[in-house]
């Protein structure tokens, strides 16, 4: 399964971008959007519900102008809000509770065009994605099995996300070692649609399957992540802490860094300036960013 983020400042661009993957036929079940400002859900869930009904699915509403919203309230956070065929299952994955249960408490609502929202209590690989959502930003997702429609959405969510153009056509390359118990992931190039987040994603699930739970990656050497890259990167952090292991960061480049504060997904992962403190982290329990 490839998964691709674009993460978004204006609704406008989201929405754009979400018309753009629905007209290159992208299958809209791929496709969810992200919100915690039920504003900008009921005006995304109006335009793109006259734009393109089956994105929506008309299963669940928020109000008879959002057709195919799911919502939780999550404890410590507030509202989320989810657009899409797949939004009441991303739901259910960024908690503890089935996505259907969501979908199934806004469904037997009493007043549709008010529906009651399903309470979530998130689980903690789940808390990080949030966090991108508390910063005002928006998240168009797309995860799919073929390679081709990774290709579009990937394209797509580079040219109208948040985020930097590549400036060089550099190889993606990595290497493995270890260093006090912890196992050095040396990445270099491209972290990118193609071979680099192919390989990323492999090294990690070879990792993860051999039993490593401590993870840094080292990424001295990249000079360009993209929005498959960063959706590599998410999954594969997000993967190893619901499995009990850990995933940190060392080494950025200005571009990498730039690009994940740009974001703001640089609160979901735990940063280091270098691979020593990245390291010493595991063994003190404590996590630091370098940003």
């Amino acid at each position: 399964m490839e998964t691709t983020i674009g993460v978004f400042d204006s609704r406008d661009k989201a929405e754009q971008a979400v018309r753009e993957l629905i007209q290159h036929q992208i299958p809209e079940k791929s496709i969810v959007f992200l919100t915690s400002s039920e504003s900008e859900a009921m005006a995304f869930g109006k335009d793109l519900g006259t734009y393109a009904g089956g994105f929506l699915g008309g299963a669940v509403g928020v109000t008879a102008g959002c057709v195919g919203a799911a919502i939780a309230l999550i404890p410590g956070f507030g509202q989320v809000f989810a657009l899409g065929v797949g939004g009441a299952a991303l739901l259910g994955y960024l908690g503890s509770k089935a996505g259907g249960s969501i979908g199934k408490n806004i469904a037997d609502s009493e007043e549709p065009d008010a529906p009651k929202a399903a309470s979530l209590e998130t689980s903690e690989e789940g808390s990080h994605l949030l966090e991108v959502l508390k910063t005002g930003r928006s998240i168009v997702l797309v995860q799919t099995e073929f390679h081709d429609v990774a290709s579009v959405a990937t394209a797509v969510l580079n040219r109208l996300g948040i985020g930097t153009q590549p400036t060089t056509m550099s190889a993606s390359g990595s290497s493995t070692r270890e260093s006090e118990g912890v196992t050095i992931v040396d990445f270099r190039g491209r972290i990118a649609f193609g071979s680099g987040n192919n390989r990323l994603r492999e090294t990690l699930a070879g990792l993860a399957a051999a039993g490593s739970k401590k993870i840094v990656l080292n990424l001295k050497e990249v000079d360009f992540v993209d929005s498959s890259g960063i959706g590599e990167m998410v999954k594969g952090h997000m993967s190893l802490r619901k499995n009990g292991g850990q995933l940190k960061l060392c080494n950025l480049t200005k571009g990498v860094s730039d690009l994940l504060q740009a974001t703001s997904l640089n609160k979901i992962f735990d940063i280091h300036a270098d691979e020593s403190s990245a390291v010493k982290s595991f063994s003190s329990g404590l996590g630091a960013s370098a940003n």
